[in-house]
């Protein structure tokens, strides 16, 4: 194992004693310790005690997700007149970079300091059959502000599609006490894009007023949570991209609350779209860091991006990386407390 190959982990803290710690494996955040109402301070993020259990996961925790990531249809897409069959690794569809996605690869940081950690990955051409040599950038900040900031930056040799993302799975009440159905909610969304049985966005924007996918105002997503709808079925609970009021520059896409400690947890973003997934894959019992037992629901994601299936789809947002064109993009998960 050459030094650039070596797997690390760095500790990251502001000047208002949050914390995280963060892998080179995977880009992936390991844990995120905030405060409580009180000052207390608890874990938000799941996770795993080793990171050899990171190299056998599926699930994602806490990873940065590439070259694209949530589901291309059929693994196929189109560009510049060639056909690409990717991977199908999920059912029949493409789904978060492949059988070796950005998750599992081993990121060489390049700066590193006491707040900040900035790390890179050379994809070759052909990975995963996706086309271009792409390097790519990420760069973690945990701010005096109590954000943790992510800024994306990648830049290819010939035309490709990107779509990076981050996919923790926040419990605000602490990673170790139970699930996330009592969290309220809210996405500054009035559009959604619907799924099909095999969660493949069909290609209409639809209204979410009258339906679960309204968490226009802070919402408990267990009263969304409707059994009986049929996206709700497909998705096996919420497992939808919402389409953000203002697509570009970096704005508020989402609040999360937690009742019980005050915790509120902000997510901006330059992406125009988010994914929320309710954690509804998580088969208990998952053993996590620090002996906890996860199970269904016992986190949820907030995953800024492109719309799934965008290569296939000509009205939704472009992921085409032209080559030697710029990819930049930002997502900040802010940190507040709500009194009673």
């Amino acid at each position: 194992m050459t030094k650039t190959e070596e797997i690390r982990t760095f500790t990251l803290k502001n000047r208002n004693n949050l914390r995280a710690e963060i892998t080179n494996y995977g880009a992936t955040v390991l844990s995120l310790h905030v405060p409580d109402r009180s000052g207390q301070f608890a874990d938000v993020v799941l996770g795993y005690q080793d990171v050899e259990d990171y190299q056998r996961d599926t699930y994602f925790f806490g990873a940065v997700i590439g070259r694209y990531a949530n589901r291309i249809a059929n693994g196929q897409f189109q560009l510049n007149g060639v056909d690409y069959q990717l991977a199908a690794n999920d059912g029949a569809n493409h789904l978060h970079g492949g059988t070796r996605g950005f998750d599992q690869v081993i990121w060489n940081p390049t700066a590193s300091r006491e707040n900040q950690l900035q790390l890179e990955y050379i994809s070759p051409d052909g990975e995963e059959n996706y086309p271009g040599r792409l390097y790519a950038q990420v760069t973690y900040t945990l701010t005096d502000d109590n954000e943790l900031r992510i800024d994306y930056w990648a830049v290819s040799d010939q035309d490709t599609i990107i779509n990076l993302t981050n996919h923790s799975y926040f419990n605000l009440k602490g990673h170790n006490q139970g699930g996330i159905l009592d969290h309220h909610l809210k996405l500054n969304a009035d559009y959604y894009t619907p799924i099909n049985s095999e969660t493949i966005p069909t290609g209409e924007i639809a209204s979410v007023a009258g339906t679960p996918m309204d968490f226009r105002e802070l919402t408990p997503i267990r009263a969304n949570l409707d059994e009986s709808n049929p996206q709700i079925i497909y998705g096996s609970g919420f497992d939808h991209n919402w389409v953000l009021n203002q697509r570009d520059g970096l704005k508020k896409a989402a609040e999360l609350y937690d009742p019980d400690t005050g915790r509120l947890m902000e997510v901006l973003t330059t992406k125009p779209g988010i994914q929320f997934y309710s954690g509804n894959f998580l088969k208990a019992p998952i053993p996590g860091k620090n002996g906890a037992a996860y199970g269904h629901r016992s986190g949820l994601c907030l995953e800024t991006q492109y719309f799934p299936n965008s290569p296939n789809v000509s009205h939704f947002s472009n992921p085409i990386l032209r080559a030697g064109q710029v990819y930049q993009h930002t997502t900040i998960y802010r940190f507040k407390v709500q009194s009673e």
